[in-house]
């Protein structure tokens, strides 16, 4: 039996000498511009809905068939705390990062009752609050430190 076997093979970095990739910094930045932009649409997509409400569809035989107001005040108030959010994650704050993944969810599931109103505006915004939470659980703040 080879010693060399029992050895760790030296042409790999092992984890602990591993530096950390610069994607870890750059996955909090995207995450915190993304949600910014994610809040804007749906503040413009609660705007539309207050103000213009006949751009969208009305189906008489929906579920969740609320006021074309009420859609507008969720999206709106949605929007604005979703931009708050990602201001704290640009800013490094945790709590961005928490209140981030908790809002975005509901923005996601509003988006999703709202499909019936306007399917492909609702489903872009879908993939774009998958594509933050995503950035937001995938973000490992020690690694970020040791940058």
């Amino acid at each position: 039996m080879s010693t060399q076997a029992a050895r760790p093979d030296s042409s790999y970095p092992s984890r602990d000498d591993a530096t950390p990739a610069g994607w870890v910094v750059g996955l909090s930045l995207f995450a915190g511009i993304l949600m910014i932009m994610t809040g804007v649409f749906n503040a413009i997509e609660g705007l539309v809905a207050l103000f213009q409400n006949e751009v969208y569809l009305a189906t008489p035989r929906y579920v969740f068939a609320f006021d074309l107001t009420t859609w507008g005040w969720i999206h709106l108030l949605l929007g604005i705390a979703v931009m708050a959010a990602g201001f704290g994650v640009l800013s490094g704050r945790i709590w961005g990062r928490v209140v981030g993944i908790a809002v975005t969810a509901l923005c996601m599931l509003a988006n999703f009752l709202f499909v019936p109103y306007y399917p492909v505006w609702s489903l872009l915004l879908i993939a774009l609050n998958v594509f933050i939470i995503w950035a937001l659980c995938a973000f490992d703040r020690d690694a970020a430190n040791a940058v």
